[in-house]
């Protein structure tokens, strides 16, 4: 038999309604085995008390249920962001607050490429930027001989330089979508939208799925999350070939690897070919790799003002949007993963966007019942109760992006939504009480990956500026940190699994310095993350 080892903390936060709390939980085989005091296990057999984490608090392993596993491996590129960002390797990186800066920073770096080498960077916003806007005829100051492409912070648009519009052929006679055109006529250098991007994409060999499916990102990936007291991470929108499966089951194979990962195929393309893949992926999973859910990407961001949203729509007369799939193309992939009982994940930025999702949903649904199916909508930035509600109907789990608060808040004010909308955005308490399951998620790398910061986003919603925006919107931290935890275990359809700390399920923890519950609501950002448990296994930092 193998042995038990029983853990004690200053403080077990257990999400288990029948015991809350608790100061021992025993693990065996990786699994939980008993919780409760120094002798819950004792009826088991013989124990191994462990006090390395006595002084500590622990709850449930955290569940980021919306990131990306580029994560991670964007810092292969040269970062031009405005906001502070720690790499995984915990180096600060500052931002860059003026075009000057970004200018200055990527010369740096361009310094220490080959000599014709493209010049990449990433997670610029120039929301926060009250210059002018980045163009080709900045970038082209770095150089002229060499491409240059410059990814947003949404990664849902790009700036490129001359030398770049031109190895893909975009002048004043190009008419795609996206590409973006001065008062000339001729582009300014920005691209929004995967349409008028890909073709940079493709001749400077930028694949941002692609960029996941290295062991080293896979390890960045796991290095992130463990910073963040993350044990179950998604990778929502993968590329999985059968090369990739590989490299990914032979990564997340290794026994000492500290990560669950549920990564979920992006759905671009037919929607029987979709269906095909993922049913064949479902196959392959194992416990630290998950597979068999797709993602649908609808519209864009609003703050590159390429989300689809309602009138009166954007509050500077930008054009409505992009749609990355259009509305006929959304009805057929949801009735398609509907029939085959596909869980679908759904990328919902702009009220529109989400009004047109659900439609589809309940129209595949009324084809084909399915009502188990947990189909979740991602970030639902600008859903009201009337969409919530909706959801609610045809059983929609509803994943909110409330770091987005803090981040973007007082720009959406002034510059996209206007007070009245912003006020109302990444509505948590809405969604629960008109009896929505939610969780809360960073999108990472969009924004850095931290349940316990975007859990004080979601209680406290603070913009940068300091200003509360849509006060009635607040939750509480019980709500918050079940949200991070059971919350997002749910709309993964893993909460029978993990998600809180009871009998049978992994032996996934967070452990931390303090206690969240403990802390005033505005400190609840700054508990400090000690490490992981993930099976069984402590991986302190």
């Amino acid at each position: 038999m193998t042995h038990i080892t029983v853990f004690n903390a200053k403080k077990i936060i257990t999400m288990d309604a029948n015991r809350p709390e608790a100061t021992h939980v025993a693990v065996r085989d990786g699994k939980i085995l008993a919780v409760g005091d120094a002798d819950c296990a004792d009826q088991w057999g013989d124990v191994i008390h462990d006090d390395s984490l006595s002084a500590t608090t622990l709850m449930p392993g955290m569940v980021e249920g919306h990131a990306h596993m580029m994560a991670g491996a964007m810092w292969r590129y040269a970062y031009a962001g405005f906001h502070d960002r720690i790499d995984p390797q915990g180096k600060l990186w500052e931002g860059m607050k003026d075009i000057d800066a970004v200018i200055d920073g990527l010369t740096q770096y361009a310094d220490g490429l080959d000599a014709d080498a493209p010049i990449i960077g990433w997670g610029f916003d120039p929301i926060f930027l009250s210059s002018e806007r980045l163009g080709a005829k900045h970038l082209d100051q770095i150089s002229t001989e060499r491409p240059i492409a410059i990814i947003f912070s949404n990664f849902h648009l790009m700036c490129v330089n001359s030398k770049a519009l031109e190895m893909a052929g975009y002048d004043s006679g190009s008419n795609a979508e996206g590409v973006i055109k001065g008062p000339d006529g001729t582009p300014t250098g920005e691209l929004q939208e995967m349409a008028a991007m890909f073709p940079i994409m493709r001749r400077l060999g930028i694949d941002f799925r692609g960029l996941s499916q290295t062991p080293q990102a896979i390890a960045d990936f796991a290095a992130v999350s463990q910073r963040a007291g993350v044990t179950t991470v998604t990778d929502l929108f993968a590329s999985m070939e059968d090369e990739d499966l590989k490299v990914m089951l032979d990564v997340t194979g290794k026994p000492d690897f500290p990560l669950r990962i549920v990564s979920v195929l992006g759905a671009m393309g037919p929607a029987k070919q979709i269906a095909d893949r993922a049913e064949t992926l479902a196959g392959s999973s194992t416990d630290k790799l998950r597979l068999g859910a797709v993602k649908l990407m609808t519209d864009g961001a609003i703050q590159g003002w390429t989300a689809r949203v309602k009138w009166p729509y954007y509050v500077g007369g930008q054009p409505n949007g992009i749609w990355n799939t259009p509305p006929e193309q959304i009805y057929e992939l949801c009735e398609e993963m509907q029939k085959r009982g596909i869980q679908m994940h759904i990328h919902v930025n702009g009220d529109e966007a989400a009004d047109v999702s659900i439609a589809a949903v309940e129209a595949a649904m009324r084809k084909h019942p399915w009502h188990g199916h947990r189909h979740v909508l991602q970030h639902c930035q600008m859903m009201g109760r009337d969409l919530y509600e909706r959801a609610k109907e045809v059983g929609c789990c509803t994943n909110i992006f409330a770091n987005h608060l803090w981040y973007f808040g007082d720009q959406h004010i002034a510059l996209t939504i206007g007070r009245d909308r912003a006020e109302r955005m990444d509505a948590a308490r809405t969604a629960l009480d008109v009896g929505t399951h939610i969780a809360l998620h960073s999108d990472a790398p969009v924004t850095p990956l931290g349940p316990l910061f975007t859990a004080w986003c979601a209680v406290n919603r603070q913009t940068m500026s300091g200003e509360t925006i849509g006060a009635a919107q607040c939750i509480t931290v019980d709500e918050a940190l079940y949200a991070i935890t059971m919350g997002a275990a749910f709309t993964l359809k893993l909460d029978h699994e993990i998600g809180s700390i009871q009998t049978g399920k992994a032996a996934d923890f967070a452990v931390l310095g303090d206690d969240p519950t403990a802390v005033d609501p505005m400190a609840l950002k700054d508990v400090p993350v000690l490490g992981t448990v993930h099976g069984g296994q402590v991986h302190l930092l």
